[in-house]
């Protein structure tokens, strides 16, 4: 790994802003500028709203009054006509109300909002043209009917020209053409107002389209390429070119990723070192176990061969020698010396030891070997083959033999753990106290995954400084003429229980006596806590050994 390759990198402007920044920037710039173009339009509109209120609320209003101001002129010119022509009073009426009427309108016209100097100006000089027209003819008219009579009022108004009146139409159309002047410079405001809100909504929808082309580009540029490059990197590292380094041009955050991807590589490459490197050592060591595999093979032929010997061809000499031995201490008892006597009685007794040390050796080494496969076996079932197997000794030493009501059922071979069941209640037996009725008692309790089996008698115990020791093969704690046997059976019960999965130990205890457990492997096939009690009686009672009632007795 010394020769490390490095994609080439490209460095952005502004490559020291994040990607955040970036993004931020350009949001913002967006949005001042939205927000200009928003300003723009708020006050467009704004402008156009108030030429609209100004057009509709006052132009509008002053332009009508400015024809009615001319109607009001007219009625009072007709009324003072049909005055000095019929003489009655009625045909004065439109004269008063076209003076009333006008008045009105001026004040209403000379006070609107939108009226200009040249407006109001132009008000006077009509104002001032019919209040002289009235002076001049309408009023000596009106005189010459009440004092005369309407012929000479007639002749009077023959005598005067149209003119003044003239001059008052004259001076009510400027007026009128004063008023729509401003109404089509209103007008032109509201147009050029309307035409400026729709060139500002160009402009914003430009900006926002451009906003987005530009994000796009942007992310383009700064997300989508950098990824793909870094993607395409990985791709190339998960073929199996660990030696790639691995790098980004993109801003911060992906030049981060790429090295904590790169480190990640970097520590693949290491393991994937130390991968291979241990591969080659199980390899070597496979090799080592497949030849002490064959040495083992090979190994365990020799001691079936030796097993098939011992049994065979090593027991029957001995048997010889014991049965020789036996037949001289029977057919010359008492006719050699007493040092005779002694020394084929030490001969009788070595031949049949060194045949129970066979036996039990045997014993010890096919245990796991000669297997018939575990089943579904009831320890109910296995108390009651321990009973009948250990039934003299229970006799003899007027022992009493009990278990817990409902054992389990266990997956095991039946044979095997009845060799050790009985195995632990023969030597709770044989290591009894000889002032004290043996007392042997069976107990299982779940404990998480295991059942625990508990064999507690009343015997003389075992110290703490030997709970290892007595399963140990040959491991005897007393001399031979105090306590008689080969020593193994402790280690072929141990042999037994580990050959199922299980171990076994030497309890504490306070009290008198030894507490040997040992577990095996539980199943969902009985649970005494969840069984229920059969014949009646209640769960945890103990069950003891039928036989025994009667000696106990």
């Amino acid at each position: 790994m010394s020769d490390v390759r490095t994609s080439p990198a490209r460095r952005l402007p502004g490559g020291d802003w994040s990607l955040r920044t970036r993004v931020a920037a350009l949001c913002g710039l967006l949005v001042a500028i939205i927000l200009l173009l928003a300003g723009g339009a708020a006050t467009t509109a704004l402008t156009t709203r108030s030429s609209l209120d100004t057009l509709l609320d006052d132009i509008g209003p002053m332009r009508t009054g400015a024809n009615d101001l001319m109607q009001s002129l007219l009625d009072q010119e007709t009324g003072m006509r049909g005055y000095a022509l019929r003489g009655g009073t009625a045909d004065l009426e439109p004269y008063a109300k076209g003076q009333a009427n006008q008045q009105a309108l001026t004040a209403a016209i000379a006070t609107n909002p939108a009226a200009t100097a040249t407006v109001k100006e132009q008000l006077a000089i009509v104002t001032e043209r019919a209040e002289q027209w009235r002076r001049d003819v309408a009023e000596p008219a009106i005189a010459l009917v009440r004092d005369q009579g309407t012929v000479p009022a007639q002749e009077f108004l023959n005598q005067q020209a149209t003119r003044p009146f003239d001059d008052i139409r004259a001076a009510v159309a400027n007026l009128q053409a004063s008023i729509v002047q401003i109404r089509n410079d209103s007008a032109d405001t509201v147009k050029s107002s309307s035409t400026r809100v729709v060139w500002v909504l160009f402009a914003a929808a430009a900006v926002v389209l451009l906003g987005g082309i530009g994000m796009v580009l942007l992310l383009q540029r700064l997300v989508i390429r950098p990824v793909s490059d870094l993607a395409a990197q990985v791709r190339t590292v998960a073929t199996g070119d660990y030696d790639l380094e691995i790098s980004s041009p993109g801003p911060p955050e992906l030049a981060r990723l790429a090295r904590d991807v790169d480190r990640m590589r970097a520590r693949i490459a290491a393991d994937l070192s130390e991968v291979e490197a241990a591969r080659a050592v199980i390899e070597a060591n496979n090799l080592r176990l497949e030849a002490q595999a064959t040495e083992l093979e090979r190994s365990n032929r020799d001691l079936e061969q030796f097993a098939y010997v011992a049994s065979h061809d090593l027991q029957e000499p001995l048997r010889k020698v014991a049965s020789f031995c036996q037949l001289l201490q029977r057919r010359y008892a008492g006719q050699l010396d007493e040092r005779a006597d002694q020394y084929i009685a030490f001969a009788v007794n070595g031949a049949q030891r060194m045949q129970r040390l066979i036996n039990d050796l045997l014993a010890f080494s096919r245990i796991g070997r000669n297997t018939a496969g575990f089943t579904e076996v009831s320890l109910e079932q296995v108390m009651t083959e321990v009973t009948a197997q250990t039934e003299a000794g229970l006799t003899a030493a007027k022992a009493t033999l009990t278990w817990d009501d409902d054992l389990p059922v266990v997956r095991g071979e039946e044979r095997l753990l009845v060799n050790l069941l009985a195995n632990l209640v023969s030597n709770s037996l044989k290591f009894r106290r000889p002032d004290v009725p043996a007392t042997v008692h069976v107990s299982v309790a779940r404990v998480g995954d295991d059942w625990e089996v508990s064999c507690a008698d009343n015997g003389i115990g075992i110290e703490d400084e030997f709970a290892e020791k007595v399963f140990v093969i040959f491991q005897r704690l007393h001399a031979r003429e105090t306590y008689p046997g080969t020593g193994i059976g402790l280690a072929i019960a141990k042999k037994i229980v580990e050959y199922h999965g299980g171990r076994i130990w030497v309890a504490p205890s306070d009290g008198p006596g030894a507490t040997i457990r040992f577990t095996l492997p539980a199943t969902d096939t009985a649970d005494p806590q969840t069984s229920s009690p059969q014949n009646g009686e209640a769960p945890g009672a103990t069950h003891a050994a039928p036989h025994l009632e009667e000696t106990s007795a």
